[in-house]
């Protein structure tokens, strides 16, 4: 089965910093895109920054500018770059990859914690 870890989350105060990441193993498939999604409690989950197979990054509104998502294909792994960390970005956040012909299977991490509060 496809496995996917996330580490980095933790607590941190407005305006600082944390990088997480997200080590993808057994996965015998080609992975089209890479992504982190975030879920706020008693909300829906939503994506938060995604890259794709040729390294084009995109990022929802609310982050541009203050994450940076990258991916170090030797090591099988994303990364996610949070500067500038406000209280709304509080959620427990995932890791995705889109994987397999067309990218039509979805791996999903176990979710790491990241609070940002004073």
């Amino acid at each position: 089965q496809v496995q996917l870890v996330e580490s980095g989350g933790g607590l941190v105060q407005p305006g600082g910093s944390l990088i997480l990441s997200c080590a993808v193993s057994r996965v015998r498939f080609n992975i089209n895109a890479m992504g982190w999604y975030r879920q706020a409690p008693g909300s829906q989950r939503e994506v938060v920054a995604v890259i794709t197979s040729g390294g084009t990054a995109n990022y929802s509104d609310s982050v541009k500018g203050r994450f940076t998502i990258s991916r170090d294909n030797a090591k099988n792994t994303v990364y996610l770059q949070m500067n500038n960390l406000k209280p709304e970005d509080t959620a427990v956040y995932y890791c995705n990859i889109k994987y397999g012909f067309g990218g039509q299977l979805d791996g999903w991490g176990q979710g790491t914690q990241v609070t940002v509060s004073s």
